[in-house]
């Protein structure tokens, strides 16, 4: 499948380093050894009227987090927890849909319960594939391209499901969800979107050393590979789904536990690549950096 390429990209998520350090404003600014060019300290989120030296980015009396990034100081800013915020809502709520929509493949066909879920199975699985579209719109990917591929995937998922929805599920008075289920071949229209996921854990496996994130990375393509294939029997299959979804509940709670600046990573970078080319060597040729 195509997640099968984001193996190549592995060492990229990596680029630049992000080797940040803070400090604690409090009381009069101090003096710092990077300097900024004054061309470049709007973009960075810099008063034009504060010194040039990073210290002296705070204002008298402030309480703000400086973290030096690898182009600059930068700090937290309320939009930034916002998305965040949003990004882990989002993966919680893909969690919580799927989960839910995994849990009647494991209740009795006659529980009044199962009845309800398989009734609204795709209903849930809307939900959940729009919760991780939001996770994959406010993700934080040094490198864009890989960014991009992500949201492509999930794109082409959703374009695939809706086709397969009515072009192959309808004419047979089926939902999607149950058609996938009985035709292992529809996964080629609906994969795309647990490609995606896949590339979102196996990111967050990467950045953040996380055990179940790392085992999500094989659990999901392992599981849907083997229902399209058709090699694995229905007792691996329930028991790889049972697998994911404990973990994926793992993650998605775990993310909660993290400091919001480690989602938004060495946020220097980002405001960086922003600029216009010309201010940007002007930065670099002020960092000491040769021009890219």
């Amino acid at each position: 499948m195509a997640v099968l390429s984001l193996a190549t990209s592995a060492i990229l998520l990596r680029l630049p380093t992000t080797t940040t350090s803070t400090s604690r404003i409090t009381s009069p600014p101090i003096s710092c050894h990077l300097s900024i060019p004054p061309s470049s300290r709007h973009s960075l989120g810099i008063a034009r009227g504060s010194s040039r030296r990073i210290g002296r980015c705070a204002a008298v009396g402030t309480d703000r987090t400086v973290y030096q990034g690898v182009y600059g100081p930068w700090t937290v800013e309320d939009e930034d927890v916002r998305e965040v915020i949003l990004y882990r809502s989002g993966l919680v709520t893909a969690a919580i849909s799927f989960v839910l929509g995994a849990t009647s493949a494991y209740l009795p066909q006659d529980n009044p319960i199962s009845g309800i879920i398989r009734n609204q199975l795709d209903i849930i699985y809307i939900v959940g594939a729009g919760g991780l579209g939001l996770s994959l719109v406010l993700i934080h990917i040094y490198v864009t391209p890989i960014k991009r591929f992500l949201q492509a995937l999930w794109a082409l998922g959703v374009v695939g499901s809706i086709s397969a929805y009515f072009a192959l599920a309808q004419p047979l008075n089926e939902g999607l969800v149950e058609y996938v289920v009985e035709h292992p071949v529809a996964l080629w229209f609906v994969g795309p979107v647990f490609a995606a996921l896949t590339g979102l854990v196996f990111k967050e496996g990467l950045c953040y050393g996380k055990l179940e994130a790392g085992i999500l990375t094989f659990i999901i393509p392992g599981l849907l590979l083997g229902h399209l294939s058709g090699v694995m029997d229905d007792g691996t299959k329930l028991s790889l789904l049972g697998v994911w979804m404990a973990l994926f509940v793992v993650f998605a709670a775990r993310k909660f536990q993290q400091p919001i600046k480690d989602d938004i990573g060495d946020k220097s970078v980002f405001m960086f690549y922003a600029l216009p080319e010309e201010e940007k060597k002007a930065l670099l040729q002020e960092l000491g950096q040769k021009p890219e």
